[in-house]
């Protein structure tokens, strides 16, 4: 076997068992949560899950749990009898509930409250390691300014109009602090923010407001983004501005008889500032057979250098470009913060009609354990950076208040509390059932429509890597 193809599978297979270990711990570390409350307030536990459906392999303990791990890896759950009737998804207990002792307000509201606890405490465990071990960035990451500003942009239907950023004015070099009012830190907190926007005209067109800073000064500006791109989200034609760095320069290539030296800073092309390797492309590519005069910072000092005539050369000039990287350490509170943020203004733009966020454009657990995949392919840190997310959308969705989910079971807790007496088991088993169907069904809806649809479409237009138009990613 050669040794590309047998590092390819390690790679791989490594991937892989990254992506079981993340998703299955944030799944059993939730319904840890709810089995070690019910243990400790009293209850009865007839089974710990790890999946729905038939069980693969199951053991019971000497305490009279059965702990089991079932086919349809979709969640999970602890079978609690005296706490909520959840036969339809969980399966008919095998004890008598009227025989087993009530349960207290206080005792359920912990239990049922202990998963997402413990899903919030696991994040912050896995943030602490982030804070120690510190989290690679690359000036383009981290980046507020506008790098390049897109000539056009193109639809779902393949027409191109002009982008939305070139009509509002935005400049490469604008430095942005908030969109709609909502502060920015990393570009993709610009992305995020632009994509899940709601606002919109009077007519009913999608609009933005940027706060930018430009020439020392703020000033709002108002951006028409357009539904761009396969999955028809909010883009307005930006990409994030970073230096290019000079990596390495071919012995007898373009560059080297310029004079690029490896550790050079690109500052400008013919006086054009470089912030963007598109910009750096387009003005190689306009002046192909005209000298192109470049700046460069090299120590601490400025030089100018003159690119000759090349007609038939690549863009690169036979030189490698790199940008800046650093290991930051960010705060685990902040951390957590930024995640829960993200989830809720998610979730928001999910149910304001105003926004264009769909079920489809969501993520269901072929697209989770995929976005894992890839994280895993990247590094460990990736992978903990990303269950951290997962475990805040886990904590925040658990504890909204839909039947089925926790928190829909703290509401009806709730209400029998404040009327004085439970709630009629006919209308909470019709609920349940009602609410079962309707949630597995938007698991399907978001699973086909969503993750498999976007899985064949990326199959399908796979090509070798290439360089990217910069209003890809915004």
């Amino acid at each position: 076997m050669p040794a590309d193809l047998f590092q390819s599978l390690l790679s791989n297979v490594w991937a892989i068992l990254l992506t079981i270990v993340a998703f299955g711990a944030s799944i059993f570390v939730h319904e840890l949560g709810h089995f070690l409350a019910a243990r400790r307030r009293g209850l009865h536990v007839e089974r710990f899950s790890i999946g729905f459906g038939p069980a693969i392999w199951s053991w019971r303990g000497k305490d009279g749990v059965e702990y089991r791990l079932s086919w349809l890896p979709l969640g999970g759950y602890v079978t609690l009898p005296q706490l909520a009737a959840m036969s339809e998804i969980e399966g008919e207990s095998s004890v008598d509930v009227s025989q087993l002792p009530p349960v207290s307000y206080g005792s359920r509201m912990l239990v049922l409250v202990a998963g997402a606890a413990c899903n919030i405490l696991f994040a912050l465990a896995l943030a602490c390691i982030i804070w120690v071990n510190g989290q690679p960035s690359n000036s383009m990451a981290a980046s507020t300014t506008i790098g390049y500003v897109a000539p056009e942009l193109t639809l779902a239907d393949g027409s191109k109009v002009t982008s939305p950023a070139r009509e509002a004015g935005l400049l490469a070099g604008d430095v942005i602090r908030a969109i709609d009012g909502h502060p920015v830190g990393e570009w993709s907190d610009i992305v995020q923010t632009i994509v899940t926007g709601s606002g919109r005209t009077a007519t009913g067109e999608p609009k933005t407001v940027f706060t930018i800073e430009r020439d020392g000064a703020a000033r709002d500006i108002t951006v028409y983004p357009q539904l761009a791109g396969p999955d028809e989200f909010r883009r307005v034609g930006i990409d994030a501005g970073y230096e290019l760095i000079v990596h390495e320069v071919a012995a007898g290539s373009v560059a080297a008889q310029a004079g690029f030296q490896s550790g050079d800073q690109i500052i400008s092309f013919n006086d054009q500032r470089i912030l963007n390797i598109t910009t750096y492309s387009e003005i190689l590519a306009r002046h192909k057979t005209d000298s192109v005069n470049a700046t460069v910072r090299r120590g601490e000092g400025e030089l100018s250098l003159v690119i000759p005539p090349r007609p038939g050369e690549d863009a690169l000039l036979g030189m490698a470009l790199t940008t800046s990287f650093s290991v930051t350490h960010p705060n685990p509170l902040e951390q957590l913060t930024d995640n829960v943020l993200m989830t809720v203004r998610t979730l928001a733009s999910l149910i304001n009609p105003q926004s264009d966020i769909g079920l489809s454009k969501m993520s269901g657990p072929v697209g989770i354990v995929r976005i894992l995949h890839s994280a895993a392919q990247v590094g460990l840190t990736a992978v903990i950076m990303f269950t951290i997310l997962i475990n805040v959308n886990l904590a925040i969705f658990n504890l909204l208040p839909i039947p089925v989910l926790d928190g829909g079971q703290m509401l009806f807790a709730t209400i029998a509390k404040l009327r004085g007496r439970a709630l009629p088991t006919n209308f909470i088993m019709a609920t349940q059932s009602t609410f079962v169907l309707l949630l597995f069904g938007m698991m399907l809806y978001v699973t086909v429509f969503g993750d498999i649809r976007r899985l064949f479409r990326d199959m399908q237009s796979e090509k070798p890597a290439a360089t990217a138009p910069a209003n890809a990613g915004d």
